[in-house]
């Protein structure tokens, strides 16, 4: 899209975030209507002093010192290990803030509990022109066009198209404000607390809703537990051959951790002037799952090379242990 006091905690010991710890964990998701909403993993543990300034809902607490942590450059970052609810690095990571197109994880996420991947979704002229209308970037789609929602998921988490979110939350809302409603409804089960979403795409018109760090990692948590989003949104091509009812599509994942940063999984990356650009990332490694979130950066590239350094520096520190 064209139209998008620091304080930094590193990891000295581990302490207990308790103002995240009030959802329990929940198993895989199950994809298709009538799934039932999962809570989202606590997050429990956190790193230690906070250079002199006090957070809520964080105490300090004794452990083994770690190394200190790389530099961020962007407004706000989260950095946890859901497996143990270890936060490795928060900076800034509940002040509220727009996401840009990292509010399409949460569109994938409901259309994956509303709908099956092989159902049909026509694509409108008002899908098209929606996308063209407010400069966003696309997943050249045409109207009269018939792809599966499945497909339209890849355009949507790969090639961030805003027509291809529109044509979901149409179909699934019905309609966007039905469908905004759903996202808000999830983000409140999820408890999402400082999350309210305005639309399916994170475009700023009519307003571009607000989330923080620390919601946005949970919510990538969750995400990932349902093994079609998983995939969706570690591919790094997808092709759509051309039939009868549709064009040929390719569309490229924008997340250039794919292939460069071992065990990465992908995610979401997204952009408006208002937001800057913004990074939701994770990886497995060596049995331990990692998961970030940058937001606000002023350089497009150095959000990648920010979350490669911060999972490389994560993966390395000692696990904290099971969450009391």
């Amino acid at each position: 899209m064209q139209t998008g006091g620091i304080h930094l905690t590193t990891c000295a010991a581990l302490a207990t975030v308790t103002a995240l710890a009030a959802v329990p964990a929940a198993p895989a998701l199950a994809v298709g209507p009538g799934a039932a909403t999962p809570a989202a993993a606590p997050v429990t543990r956190a790193a230690g002093p906070s250079a002199g300034v006090s957070q809520p809902g964080v105490r300090p607490a004794t452990g083994t010192a770690r190394s200190k942590a790389p530099a961020v450059p962007a407004r706000a970052a989260f950095v946890y290990e859901p497996a143990t609810g270890t936060v490795h690095l928060s900076k800034q990571a509940t002040r509220r803030m727009p996401v840009a197109s990292l509010t399409k994880v949460m569109t994938a996420y409901v259309v994956l509990r509303e709908a099956r991947l092989d159902d049909t979704v026509t694509v409108t002229a008002a899908d098209v022109k929606h996308a063209a209308r407010n400069g966003a970037t696309h997943a050249s789609l045409r109207a009269g066009e018939r792809l599966t929602v499945r497909d339209l998921l890849y355009g949507v988490m790969l090639s961030s198209g805003a027509d291809a979110s529109h044509a979901l939350a149409r179909v699934y809302g019905p309609g966007n404000a039905r469908f905004v409603a759903k996202m808000n409804a999830a983000a409140r089960s999820l408890a999402l607390a400082d999350t309210g979403y305005a639309n399916a795409d994170g475009l700023p018109k009519p307003k571009p809703g607000y989330s923080t760090a620390a919601d946005q990692a949970k919510l990538a948590d969750v995400a990932l537990r349902d093994p079609a989003f998983r995939v969706i949104a570690a591919t790094r091509r997808h092709v759509v051959a051309k039939t009868k009812v549709h064009r040929a599509h390719v569309w490229t994942n924008s997340n250039k951790l794919l292939g460069k940063t071992p065990g990465a999984l992908g995610v979401k990356t997204g952009y408006t002037d208002a937001a800057g650009y913004c990074l939701s990332f994770a990886a497995d490694r060596d049995g331990r799952r990692i998961i970030g979130v940058i937001l606000g950066d002023s350089k497009s590239e150095r959000r990648f090379q920010t979350a490669t350094r911060l999972l490389d520096w994560a993966s390395g520190q000692a696990p904290g242990p099971a969450a009391l």
